[in-house]
């Protein structure tokens, strides 16, 4: 693909995973100019007028933009975690559609699967059975935008793809206590009990369930590439391939960042889904992307970004 000469929008561009892809872009070739990121305080997504100005004229969109949060914020707002995100969702991709977009892209979430989907999660089992309860509104919000691919390129031929990225971390990753997923929540815990000097950590659930984690920079290659060379509406998987329990990640971190407290589980709160592992060989066959980031190093360049943003 010739980023060059693209027009190009970039939803959720100013976001975690999106200004790694920003960068991505750029080292692409992809000009400054002709990157459009529109900031949620000029164009609520929500509203197809908004959806439609900003699609006319493109060439590619890459929608990130996703009202999203760990499981207390899932379960504090599953209305609007429902609402928000199957609207922008359903109006880009029309307005895109309609103003003639060549290439439209479109990121899902793990939590679509069902609760007790067969490990590794194969795309093929995305339709059998309910998703895990606390991550059910945002799910099939998302979700839903492989019925609008399917049925989009079926009727009008229109060219989007949808991809399924497990459990991001990496730095500019969010670190509000309020809407953090577990690796930034955990990294900003154990930080903060280092400088109260206190001499253990309260950590949710009980540690037994296992998740995939997946470097920000390698989603962020994974998507750029399926763009360049996927052209089909069948989901794919994005991830690492790796899982590892949360206790044996709380562990690791309490090792990397040298506390030497106790971790408490408080078990009266939830653990989500039992197991996330993703089979991962479909986004290898159809477009060459493997995960390059070791876990630990990613956790190690993660905690640096931290410990420098909070001098």
């Amino acid at each position: 693909m010739d980023w060059e000469n693209k027009e190009i929008v970039l939803t959720g561009g100013a976001g975690f995973l999106g200004s790694h892809v920003y960068d991505k872009l750029l080292e692409r070739g992809a000009k400054e100019e002709q990157i459009i990121i529109p900031r949620s305080s000029e164009y609520d997504l929500r509203w197809k007028e908004n959806c439609a100005e900003i699609c006319e004229g493109k060439d590619i969109v890459i929608h990130l933009a996703a009202n999203v949060g760990g499981i207390g914020y899932n379960q504090e707002h599953p209305a609007d975690l429902y609402y928000d995100n199957i609207l922008m969702s359903t109006h880009m991709m029309e307005e895109a559609r309609k103003a003639g977009v060549e290439k439209y892209t479109a990121l899902g979430t793990i939590c679509a699967y069902p609760k007790f989907t067969p490990v590794p999660f194969k795309e093929e089992d995305l339709w059998n059975g309910y998703p895990e309860e606390t991550n059910a509104p945002y799910g099939l919000a998302k979700k839903m935008q492989l019925v609008q691919s399917m049925s989009y390129r079926k009727q009008y031929g229109f060219n989007s793809i949808f991809l399924l990225p497990v459990n991001l971390y990496g730095p500019r990753d969010v670190f509000d206590p309020k809407r953090s997923h577990v690796i930034p929540a955990l990294i900003k815990k154990i930080y903060d009990a280092k400088e109260k000097g206190e001499d253990n950590i309260v950590v949710w659930g009980t540690g037994k369930p296992t998740r995939e984690f997946f470097y920000v920079e390698d989603c962020a290659e994974g998507i750029l590439l399926a763009t360049e060379k996927y052209n089909k509406s069948e989901p794919v998987n994005l991830g690492s391939g790796m899982e590892i329990s949360i206790k044996e990640l709380v562990e690791l971190l309490v090792d990397l960042m040298n506390f030497d407290g106790d971790i408490e589980w408080d078990t009266s709160k939830p653990d989500g889904q039992p197991r996330r592992k993703l089979d991962v060989s479909k986004a290898k066959k159809e477009f060459g992307f493997e995960a390059q980031t070791k876990f630990e190093e990613g956790l190690e360049k993660t905690i640096e970004w931290y410990m420098v943003k909070r001098q």
